[in-house]
């Protein structure tokens, strides 16, 4: 049975996983996650915009974001790939990165780790993102943060943006 809209759940003490189904292609859907041009028409939640300063998807690799939110607050973000398997999954660290701190009033969760998995629905696409804490206390920090609404809101904007780019193919 598939999972409602914007499901999401604790899978253990340590983790939150958020499944969402879209209707778009697996490859579509891995390429908005993978493409610095794509990631910027997207990423973040409503209101927020992204730069991209570094991404290179490969072992070993490393991401940084910048998100933009609405009022020019900069909340940048880092990681480095563990695994890249394309179309199928990604698995990566997800720190926030130096500067974070002195524009958030929260005590920042460590040693996250997140691995996204893509999986082909007959020509949807059902993504499940996997958020791995170091302890249940750093998984309760994040969740004071909003991270489950958070990347629920990057998700919709994520829909918005695949819906177009399945149009402008048609």
């Amino acid at each position: 049975m598939l999972k409602p809209h914007g499901y999401s759940q604790t899978g253990s003490d340590r983790q939150i996983i958020i499944t969402r189904i879209f209707n778009a292609p697996r490859e579509l859907v891995f390429q908005a996650w993978t493409q610095a041009k794509h990631i910027e028409q997207w990423w973040g939640p409503k209101g927020f915009t992204t730069r991209v300063t570094e991404l290179d998807l490969r072992p070993g690799g490393r991401s940084r974001y910048v998100m933009v939110g609405p009022d020019g607050t900069e909340y940048p973000v880092t990681g480095v790939f563990r695994e890249v398997l394309p179309p199928e999954r990604i698995v990566s660290t997800d720190e926030f990165d130096q500067g974070f701190e002195q524009v958030s009033n929260f005590d920042l969760p460590q040693g996250i780790v997140i691995t996204v998995l893509f999986e082909d629905l007959n020509g949807k696409t059902k993504l499940t993102l996997e958020i791995v804490h170091e302890s249940a206390q750093e998984r309760r920090k994040h969740e004071e943060m909003g991270v489950v609404a958070g990347w629920n809101s990057t998700f919709d904007c994520l829909e918005e943006f695949l819906a177009k780019q399945v149009q402008d193919r048609h």
